[in-house]
């Protein structure tokens, strides 16, 4: 089974631009792999990660995520004492 996750990020409004071209960098691979696993998507002053991937690699990859995320965390903004710095969500995709 494929997975969906979806993560909003709210950079700082100085390190927009920054969180931008560091996501896209991070993702690079995975983004212009055939098909692509990594997209960036921005509206207004957030920043979403929309990333497909399989059940079975999805513990490393969130782990991979999380350890790049903490070299990032000065860039953003937290949303509250919860989510704090991300808003994700995951689930079943489902294709037709």
């Amino acid at each position: 089974m494929r997975k969906l996750s979806v993560i909003r990020f709210k950079p700082k409004p100085e390190c927009f631009d920054e969180f931008v071209a560091a996501s896209k960098e991070f993702s690079k691979d995975k983004g212009t792999a055939n098909p692509p696993t990594h997209y960036i998507m921005t509206c207004k002053d957030e920043v979403f990660a929309i990333i497909i991937r399989d059940s079975n690699t999805m513990s490393e990859n969130m782990e991979n995520g999380v350890n790049w995320l903490d070299s990032q965390r000065h860039l953003l903004q937290e949303y509250n004492e919860i989510d704090r710095h991300t808003m994700p969500v995951s689930g079943d995709l489902v294709e037709y």
